[in-house]
This record gives structure tokens, C-alpha cells and sequence, in this order.
């Protein structure tokens, strides 16, 4: 097959998820389930290999998340149910105030996403997300946006994250620097993401999910005890993720492990309620697994789709040259907006890069830490609907396709290029 064969079948593959979403609405798992026959047909791999590529890609995605977003669906369900929500939100807004209630969120989405996850992250934060976008009256367009830009901005540079993690290894980074140094790099690119849901969110009017009993008293539960459910899991990954740093912290990875702090996250959330009855507990179990149900199809779909973009090997047809950290930034930014994932995107990335840095003069510490990142804002974009993560922020916050298209897709643009930005003039001084 040829590299202009790939692009075409990229392209159709593409162009087909979004115009059977937006055009025709279309449920995004067979979309996403389509697209991805169109793209392994039009590079000419064996219908068998298709099928093969989809069953690991689509088994593999919810090996990672699968149990994630159940049980963090579930603490959801709960903490909305109990009323934690709107207490946690109602000191959060007596603090910052409603006028600053989207940054707030931004900031609390950089801070919770430097140990955890993104998608993690998102599903543990939404349900606040939603109270505070109620009570302060601001778009609950601008407040994901904001939310999922400071989670997603550290996600993609820094460890313990997987993406920059594995990549760090592969180029030969110190890990020290690169968290010090990807943390100040990202702060720029969640600043543009918040500015920019801020900006046009606001032209773009979107319903705000309403709440059952929304006009009640406010429960009585006190706000540590509401926060708790949170907080406790946050800490737990955050310790596990840097367990493996100190071989006398082995112990913490047990508890560390998000599905065992999410579902410790679970047993607190039921202690914010009173004389449950097991009536109740059945029926908010069964919400639960029916909302995350339809998160779940959606992104092992993806997962499929980006399976066998990943069977077309098509960083072996991308020609590099001597552009310093242009092509890191481009080859990532080609294969996250191909195969949707940021941590395949900047680790296949990575060890293309990691050969030709002397070609590229970045072949010195400095050197490859730069490179670093400038994979890592590569990979923050294009976030569209074959990334597991956008369809995280869609489904937890109720938003369609077309919004999070212009809010959202577009911020991903404007963090990897502002990361980029940042990148070259980090060059012109260390360089």
C-alpha cells in the first residue's frame, strides 16, 4: 500500500464518522464501527485481519477503562442522588465566587489531572461539574470545556501518565525534568483551552442537564464529608502513581489502583446518604450500569477503529527531515488525529523520533526533552470522535456532537499549537 493510499482511506474513514454523526445521527458506535471496514478495505488488509484488528482494539480499550467509568459512573449516580453534588458545589462557589466558576473548574482539572488520568478525572469531576454549571448559571458548555482542557493539557506531557511516561523511556528523558518542566509547558496550553471555552462557548447556547429535585433544600451532609467520595480516590491514584519511584511504596499500589480507589470512592458516597433501603440501592445500580453502558459501546468502538489504523503501520511511510522539533510536533499530531488515542499517538511517535534525533540536532539531553515536548502537544490534537476522551466529556456532560466540534475539538488545536509555541521558545534559550 502507499502513503497517499493511507491518507484517502484516513480521510474517508474520518469524514465518514462525522458525517453519519452530525449529518444523519447515527449512534457514534456504528460510526465509529463503519469507519472502520471503510478504512482497512481502502488499504487493501484482509477482511479477516479487519475483524481481528477491531475484536483486540475494542477488547483492549475497555480492559483500560471499562471498569473506570462503571464505577465512576456509579459514584456519579450516587453523590447526584445523596445531594453531595450540590453541597460540594455550593462551597466551592461560596469560595471563588459565580463569576469565576469555569476557572476554577480549569485549575481543579490541571491540579486532579497531574496524577490521574483524563478520562478518569473527567468521570470522578463531572457530576460537580454539572451542580456548579446549575448554581452559577454558567454554560455547562464553558465549564466541561474548561474542566476537560487543564485535565487533558497535563495528561498529555508529564508522567506518571502512561503516554509520556513510555515515551520519556524510549527517548531517554530524566523523568524529574520532564514532570517540572511539562507541568510549566502545560499551564499555557490549559490557558488557552479555558479562554477558548469561555470565548465561543458562550455564542453557543446548550441546555444545562437538569437535576432530579434540584429545587430542594439543600441536604445537611457537611461539606468535608460530601467531598470525601472524591478526594479520598484522587489521593489514592496519586500515591499509586508515583509508588513505583520508592521500592518502599510498593505497598500503595493495591489502593493506588483506580479501580480499587474508585470503588472505595463508591463505599463513601453511599455513607453521604441515610437509611438506605435496598429498593433504592438496586435502582441507582441499574441507572448506573445503563448510563455507562452506552459510554462503553461508544468507546470500544473507538478503540476498534483505532486498531486498525494502528494494522496500517503508517509511521513506516512518513518521511522525516531535518526540522528540529516540527516533525516530533506534526508525527504525533498525524497519528493522534488518525487513531484517536494521545498515549499510541505520542509512544509510536516516540520511537520513529527516537533514531533520527541526531539528524533533527536534538540528539543532547536538552535536546530530547524538548523533543518530549513537542511530541506531547502533537498529540493533543486533533481530539474529535474517534478519541475515547471526547466521547467521556460528551456523554458525562450531555453534550451533542456540533458543540463539542466547536468548543472543544477546536481548543485541542489551539493547546497543541500554544504547546508547540512554548516549545520553540524554550528552544531559542536552551538551544
Amino acid at each position: 500500500m502507499t502513503f497517499p493510499q493511507i491518507l484517502v482511506s484516513l480521510a474517508a474513514g474520518i469524514a465518514l464518522i462525522i458525517l453519519l454523526t452530525v449529518r444523519f445521527r447515527v449512534h457514534a458506535f456504528f460510526a465509529l464501527f463503519l469507519a472502520s471496514f471503510v478504512v482497512g478495505l481502502g488499504v487493501q488488509l484482509p477482511l479477516a485481519n479487519i475483524i481481528t484488528s477491531m475484536k483486540e482494539g475494542f477488547g483492549h480499550i475497555l480492559q483500560n477503562l471499562g471498569f473506570v467509568i462503571m464505577l465512576g459512573t456509579m459514584l456519579g449516580v450516587i453523590l447526584e442522588h445523596t445531594g453531595s453534588t450540590r453541597v460540594m458545589a455550593a462551597f466551592i462557589l461560596r469560595i471563588v465566587g459565580e463569576k469565576n466558576a469555569a476557572i476554577a473548574m480549569g485549575i481543579t482539572g490541571f491540579i486532579v489531572g497531574l496524577p490521574i488520568f483524563c478520562d478518569s478525572g473527567y468521570i470522578v469531576l463531572s457530576g460537580l461539574n454539572k451542580s456548579i454549571a446549575r448554581r452559577s448559571g454558567v454554560s455547562i458548555l464553558v465549564m466541561s470545556v474548561s474542566l476537560a482542557s487543564g485535565l487533558y493539557a497535563v495528561h498529555c506531557l508529564i508522567p506518571p501518565h502512561p503516554g509520556a511516561t513510555a515515551a520519556a523511556g524510549i527517548m531517554g528523558v530524566e523523568t524529574g525534568k520532564l514532570i517540572l518542566t511539562g507541568t510549566l509547558v502545560a499551564i499555557p496550553a490549559a490557558v488557552i483551552g479555558c479562554w477558548w471555552a469561555a470565548y465561543m462557548g458562550k455564542k453557543i447556547p446548550v441546555p444545562t442537564p437538569h437535576e432530579e429535585n434540584e429545587t430542594a433544600p439543600l441536604p445537611q451532609t457537611p461539606a468535608w464529608k460530601a467531598f470525601l467520595p472524591i478526594i479520598v480516590p484522587i489521593l489514592l491514584i496519586a500515591m499509586g502513581a508515583f509508588s513505583n519511584l520508592e521500592d518502599g511504596t510498593k505497598w500503595l499500589r493495591l489502593p493506588g489502583d483506580p479501580v480499587m480507589a474508585l470503588s472505595i470512592g463508591v463505599l463513601l458516597a453511599f455513607l453521604t446518604g441515610r437509611s438506605w433501603k435496598r429498593t433504592q440501592v438496586s435502582e441507582l445500580m441499574q441507572e448506573a450500569a445503563e448510563k455507562a453502558g452506552s459510554i462503553l459501546v461508544i468507546i470500544g468502538a473507538g478503540g476498534a477503529f483505532g486498531a486498525v489504523l494502528a494494522a496500517t503501520k503508517i509511521g513506516e511511510h512518513i518521511q522525516l527531515g531535518g526540522l528540529g522539533i516540527i516533525v516530533p510536533f506534526l508525527l504525533a499530531f498525524l497519528l493522534k488525529t488518525a487513531q484517536g488515542s494521545s498515549t499510541v499517538a505520542i509512544i509510536t511517535a516516540a520511537s520513529i523520533i527516537h533514531p533520527l534525533l541526531p539528524s533533527l540536532a536534538l540528539d543532547s539531553a536538552t535536546g530530547r526533552l524538548l523533543a518530549m515536548l513537542a511530541l506531547g502537544g502533537g498529540s493533543m490534537m486533533i481530539s474529535h470522535p474517534n478519541d475515547a476522551y471526547f466521547w467521556v466529556i460528551s456523554k458525562f456532560s450531555g453534550l451533542d456532537m456540533k458543540p463539542m466540534l466547536k468548543v472543544y475539538s477546536l481548543a485541542t488545536i489551539l493547546m497543541g499549537l500554544t504547546t508547540l509555541l512554548t516549545t520553540w521558545i524554550l528552544t531559542q534559550i536552551l538551544l
